[in-house]
């Protein structure tokens, strides 16, 4: 009797959990669980080790970079491709009014530091085609927009709630994790990791 109650309830703390469209600001904007700090976040994917041996062009992969999605066109997607620069994870969902805030400036960073950093949408929480629309509609199409309709890379950097940013640095080290209301803010992250 008392599973038949637990179970129910859980489920309906995490659908909370996954559906919140976070905050605009205090406690939450650093990182996920903690008090806010506003540069950086433990929250980490394991370091990756030359004697790995995953490589790319000759050199190592951090562990954060090895894994492959589809995009929302439905084309293969490998992160080993985003070793050696700084990267920005843009975790969104279609329906998200703060993810449609940050799409412009997002797009902006995207196109402002083509070749320097790269910038990747992870959307979820919905199914592709309202991902699809959602690129059309915001202009985001020209960087890479993963559907993660499963919610792997989600968890994979333990991301709980749509209209989040991770950022890594071109070793693959989370440097950032957290709310930039309406993109702001993302420019200088972005800028302080290039030179």
């Amino acid at each position: 009797m008392c599973a038949r109650t637990l179970l129910p309830a859980a489920l309906i703390a995490a659908l909370l959990a996954l559906t919140g469209c976070g905050t605009e600001g205090g406690a939450d904007d650093g990182m996920v669980g903690a008090p806010s700090s506003g540069s950086s976040s433990p929250v980490q994917p394991p370091a990756s080790s030359a004697a790995s041996g995953d490589t790319t062009a000759g050199s190592v992969v951090p562990q954060a970079l090895r894994f492959t999605a589809t995009t929302v066109d439905g084309k293969p997607f490998d992160a080993k491709t985003l070793a050696d620069k700084p990267t920005v994870l843009w975790f969104w969902a279609p329906w998200c009014p703060k993810c449609k805030a940050q799409a412009t400036e997002t797009a902006k960073v995207a196109a402002d530091y083509a070749g320097k950093a790269n910038v990747v949408g992870v959307a979820g929480l919905d199914r592709n085609d309202a991902m699809k629309n959602f690129v059309v509609d915001t202009g985001t199409g020209g960087f890479p927009q993963l559907s993660d309709e499963k919610g792997d890379i989600w968890k994979r950097f333990e991301v709980t709630e749509q209209s989040r940013y991770v950022i890594l640095d071109k070793d693959g080290k989370t440097v950032y994790e957290g709310v930039l209301p309406g993109g702001e803010g993302l420019a200088e992250k972005v800028a302080g990791l290039v030179g």
